[in-house]
């Protein structure tokens, strides 16, 4: 019995040394994003909106947009919506969708039922321009700059409190050196 004692305490030890690391880290719950600091990726998508046109990385450059990845099949982005037509209204900066291997019909259906909050919404039907974004499963929202680098990602539902906290005061701030 004496033999299982040591080991048994050490794993103990060991347990209780990582509990504690993991319940007082900063950064619990945050998975970063290679594209932080990076050029944001570059596409061209058809529209879920108006089928004659095709949304483009390159007509955002020279402005602040966030760009929120979602699809009907997500219970979450169902749980953000409300958020998402908060901050198309508060009109500080364009809120461009990606619509993530989703079905069109469903899509449009959505956003009539629910409001649309959207510019421009590009429909990724094989999830190369997901991919191309880092996302791991929607809702996934990007902040990107005048410059078209990504400044931000959240992972999950837009909250009120994301978007008072870390979204507007990085806009602000760069509002604030060029005044």
């Amino acid at each position: 019995m004496n033999r299982f004692l040591l080991p048994l305490g050490l794993f103990v030890l060991l347990a209780a040394v990582l509990a504690i690391g993991i319940r007082h880290s900063p950064e619990k719950g945050v998975i970063a994003s290679p594209l932080i600091g990076k050029p944001a990726p570059q596409f061209a998508l058809p529209s879920l909106t108006d089928p004659a046109r095709v949304v483009r990385s390159e007509e955002l450059h020279g402005h602040w947009y966030l760009f929120n990845v979602w699809g009907t099949w997500c219970v979450e982005c169902r749980a953000e919506h409300d958020m998402l037509l908060q901050v198309g209204r508060a009109g500080v900066l364009p809120l461009i969708g990606l619509d993530w291997k989703d079905d069109d019909a469903q899509a449009l259906a959505w956003l009539a039922q629910l409001g649309n909050p959207y510019q421009a919404v590009a429909v990724d039907r094989s999830g190369r321009a997901a991919i191309d974004w880092g996302v791991y499963g929607a809702p996934e929202t990007f902040l990107v700059n005048p410059q078209g680098i990504v400044v931000y990602k959240h992972i999950g539902a837009l909250t009120r409190e994301t978007w008072i906290h870390e979204i507007l005061p990085r806009v602000a701030a760069t509002a604030a050196t060029k005044s």
